[in-house]
């Protein structure tokens, strides 16, 4: 079969390290494209993506950006951290050519069933549940998207039967309402305040999201947490059936705890499928992922029966509330995925009775901390301040309500940070990385940071 891309000139913008980028320009090459990547970081900043295209043929342009190989494409392929208004992008625009994301062009293509999941908090690990969960009962399962690495290069071996479970976020999901598409099964974990630096309204960020559900069709499900705020307003978004989830039971079919258990049902009666015991993450959050999850991978055809035992199995994801280590009594836990309040709220809510010490702070996305100081005042015995909103969180900490006398230091890096917690910390206690902000301000990505905060706790003597 001849490709749809042969000879087409496309052009990949931002190469990126998460593998959405590489894997595009692989794809297209593959595809008899005629492929030019360019990227506004030079070569130094960019080695492991660069690795994978080694051999291909293909141009490169980096170190910036140069309107013709956006005036002269047919597709241009833009990562998800590209502002829309990009004048780049307008460029191409304006020239007749189609803006599409790595995200979109899978789901256009992708022959199996998709599950998309979603969400300001919880995506990641929501969506490697649910695809251990599916996986377990023997359907062919994909797992990709903004969770890292793409799934355009698998699309030859995908089936009709297959399920493709991918994480997507608000900067990828307008492009699908672009293509009028929306997964077959949609999951939203939750929605609070989140890139209001690029989005500018809670408004604005619901509507990026809302292309989970806003063109699904009869036969598709969207998954809802029954205390999501303005869920009827959610659940009018889809023409297909609303699955809901929670540590209660709401109204509806769904999942939700009882007794210790985890269950499901539909039409008045429940059955459990998991204990409590057989979930390996830290957190009541975590057990809302696990139900969300349950409730996707259910709905495609996977066997309640055999989730258990996917649960039982299942390690926490890199950077998200990951024991590093325990040196001398005191627990070292990388939850540098934190990149909101309500995220760092949820990693200290996940040690109760437990003497915890914060290191928080990082690139200020314009978010409120009044919510995260009243936490911290209540639930941490100490806070080490780091980054560009440093200040603004000790603010915050400085006004919570009622006030707190709780030792607060700040660090000029995370090393130091770390060595400040250590002394703070004391045998029995927990030293938890969960920064409630971006990293842009000291490392390239949230992963950088984890690794080094890995890197200088395992250090430690």
């Amino acid at each position: 079969m001849v490709s749809r891309y042969a000879g087409k000139r496309v052009t990949v913008m931002g190469l990126g390290l998460f593998g959405g980028g590489a894997g595009a320009a692989r794809f297209f090459a593959q595809e008899g494209a005629r492929v030019t990547v360019t990227d506004a970081k030079g070569a130094e900043g960019l080695e492991p993506s660069l690795k994978a295209l080694a051999g291909l043929p293909l141009e490169l342009h980096l170190g910036g950006h140069e309107e013709r190989d956006f005036r002269e494409a047919d597709l241009i392929v833009a990562n998800p951290a590209v502002k829309p208004e990009s004048p780049y992008l307008q460029a191409a625009r304006d020239a007749g050519a189609e803006v599409k994301t790595e995200v979109s062009v899978f789901a256009e293509l992708c022959p199996a069933r998709m599950v998309g999941v979603t969400g300001s908090n919880g995506k990641s690990t929501t969506t490697a549940l649910a695809g251990a969960m599916i996986k377990s009962s023997g359907i062919r399962t994909w797992v990709g998207g903004n969770i890292g690495g793409s799934l355009l290069e698998r699309l030859d071996e995908m089936g009709r039967d297959d399920v493709a479970v991918v994480e997507l976020s608000s900067f990828q999901l307008p492009y699908l309402g672009e293509i009028g598409k929306s997964p077959h099964v949609g999951v939203l974990t939750n929605l609070s305040p989140n890139h209001l630096d690029r989005h500018g309204t809670m408004e604005a960020y619901a509507e990026a999201k809302s292309h989970i559900f806003r063109h699904q069709e009869e036969g598709d499900f969207a998954v809802l947490g029954w205390s999501l705020g303005g869920r009827d307003w959610w659940s009018g978004l889809t023409a297909g059936k609303v699955l809901g989830f929670g540590l209660s039971r709401g109204n509806g079919d769904g999942a939700w705890l009882e007794g210790g258990e985890l269950w499901l049902g539909r039409g008045g009666e429940g059955k459990s499928f998991a204990r409590v015991d057989d979930v390996g993450l830290v957190g009541e959050h975590n057990l809302e992922n696990v139900l969300a999850g349950a409730c996707a991978a259910w709905a495609v055809g996977a066997d309640p029966g055999r989730f258990a035992e996917a649960l039982r199995g299942f390690k926490p994801l890199e950077h998200r509330l990951e024991l590093v280590r325990s040196l001398n009594g005191v627990d070292y836990y990388n939850d540098s995925i934190a990149t909101t309040p309500e995220s760092a709220i949820a990693g200290l809510r996940s040690f109760p009775g437990r003497r915890i010490v914060l290191i928080a702070g990082g690139y200020d996305k314009g978010l409120e901390f009044s919510a995260l100081a009243k936490e911290v005042a209540e639930r941490a015995a100490g806070v080490i301040t780091l980054g560009a909103t440093a200040e603004k969180l000790e603010a915050a900490i400085a006004g919570a309500s009622p006030p707190t006398t709780l030792e607060v230091k700040r660090a000029r890096d995370l090393a130091e940070a770390v060595n400040r917690a250590r002394e703070m910390a004391g045998e029995g206690a927990v030293v938890l990385l969960s920064p409630a902000c971006a990293s842009y301000d000291m490392f390239r990505n949230f992963a950088e940071r984890g690794n080094a905060f890995r890197e200088t706790v395992l250090a430690l003597q």
